[in-house]
């Protein structure tokens, strides 16, 4: 029995709906354990395109669907979504998917001051999607936040969104001269989508320690990447939430000894949406190359993703705090066509060679990256189905990974569609 946990090494957007939706196959329930729909997971089966932003990528596969208790949920979201996929051909009811009754629910007055905070910062902005995320977590964290079971209990619900509101209106209105909300009309609002979601809350930890018990086996989806975390990341550039492994237990609810495996997904190359110091970046014709060929644009945002050399200085990082015991490469086809490859191995900071990811922001951006070259390939690798027969330069590209981080490569992904992928480990067999 294994119980798997998916997490990004990056800044995100590394292909992890993709790895999720492929592992999912041999997995009995899939959980996502925390985000929001800031983030937009992309899987293509049989040439079909699905995104997903909240229900975890898992459900195209058929399996029992978690939403966790660490996630902030937009209900509008979360049932525009479900009417998509069931429209798709895609089946979710309670019985394949079910929300925790102690995640948090994002509310109108969070996306309103969420969007205000950042007009107002002007060219000081964090860049975040403006969906309300990191207002409905400083809600949780300030025992202000409302909860899907709060939401199941009319009269506390109206008692808590009426005292929370007073304080947001003020707020808006006159520290971010912003357009006030009327709760009755949140509440009337919510008071709908408490009849259509009852059905779907249900106690997560107790459904996963069942499933445990009897033997299933679980996959635990992570959003964003590792060097977004609140904690480790590049604060304050960073979503508002944990996205390290750890946080797999404490956003699902369950003990550490029941994770067998951490898998960290690596696109070939780095890319980051929105503000903060990236050592790596290319404004050269190589970068966009890079953001032309692999169709760089965020899945929620369409925003245009800066793109850059590999670098390994974070993919350690990465490895250290989530305790990776496997890496999967994506995207690598994209490289194909580059006469050289590059690999960030340090940073450059005044007189020192730094070879671990600094926490200071001041120190990031002045860091210049150390690189080490690689030959590329010319060969189109999208319709390779076996490692070896990849090219020599490219398989000697994914060697030097697994030297500099010290970790397997278990799986190579050459392509957007399932079947574009080489698994060279099935971490559930």
């Amino acid at each position: 029995m294994s119980n798997i946990v998916i997490v990004g090494t990056q800044w995100g957007d590394e292909g992890k709906g993709k790895i999720v939706d492929l592992l999912a196959e041999y997995a009995d329930v899939v959980a996502r354990f925390q985000g929001g729909n800031n983030a937009g997971h992309t899987m293509v089966v049989k040439g079909e395109q699905f995104i997903s932003h909240l229900v975890p990528s898992g459900i195209l596969q058929g399996k029992l669907c978690l939403i966790g208790n660490g996630l902030v949920v937009d209900p509008t979201v979360l049932l525009e979504e479900i009417d998509y996929l069931n429209q798709r051909g895609i089946r979710i009811d309670p019985s394949t998917l079910k929300i925790s009754e102690r995640a948090q629910l994002i509310m109108p007055y969070h996306k309103a001051v969420d969007q205000a905070r950042e007009t107002r910062m002007g060219g000081a902005k964090i860049g975040t999607t403006g969906r309300g995320i990191g207002p409905a977590y400083e809600d949780k964290a300030t025992r202000a936040g409302v909860r899907f079971v709060d939401l199941l209990e009319p009269d506390v619900f109206t008692q808590k969104v009426q005292a929370v509101m007073e304080e947001k209106n003020f707020y808006l209105k006159h520290f971010l001269s912003a357009e006030t909300l009327d709760p009755e009309e949140v509440i009337a609002q919510y008071g709908r989508f408490a009849e259509e979601l009852a059905p779907y809350v249900s106690n997560i930890s107790i459904v996963i320690d069942e499933a445990i018990r009897s033997g299933k086996q679980i996959l635990f989806e992570g959003a964003q990447g590792t060097h977004l975390d609140i904690d480790h990341g590049t604060y304050p550039f960073v979503t508002s939430s944990n996205t390290v492994a750890g946080n797999a237990c404490s956003g699902a609810g369950l003990g550490p000894g029941e994770i067998t495996d951490v898998m960290g997904i690596v696109k070939a190359y780095t890319t980051r949406v929105g503000s903060g110091p990236f050592p790596c970046e290319l404004f050269d014709d190589v970068g966009s190359a890079i953001q032309k060929k692999g169709a760089e644009f965020g899945a929620t945002t369409g925003r245009k993703r800066r793109c850059g050399w590999l670098d390994a200085v974070m993919l350690r990082n990465a490895v250290r705090l989530n305790g990776l015991t496997g890496l999967v490469i994506t995207k690598l086809d994209v490289l194909g066509g580059l006469d050289e490859l590059k690999i960030c191995t340090g940073y450059q900071y005044a007189e020192k060679v730094l070879e671990d990811f600094p926490a200071s922001l001041k120190v990031l951006e002045e860091c210049e990256p150390i690189y080490e070259t690689l030959p590329g390939w010319s060969e189109d690798i999208s319709n390779v189905k076996s490692y070896d027969d990849l090219p020599r330069n490219t398989r000697n590209y994914l060697k030097r990974i697994e030297e500099i981080t010290e970790t397997t490569v278990q799986i190579v992904s050459v392509g957007p569609g399932r079947e574009e992928t080489i698994v060279l480990s099935n971490p559930f067999a």
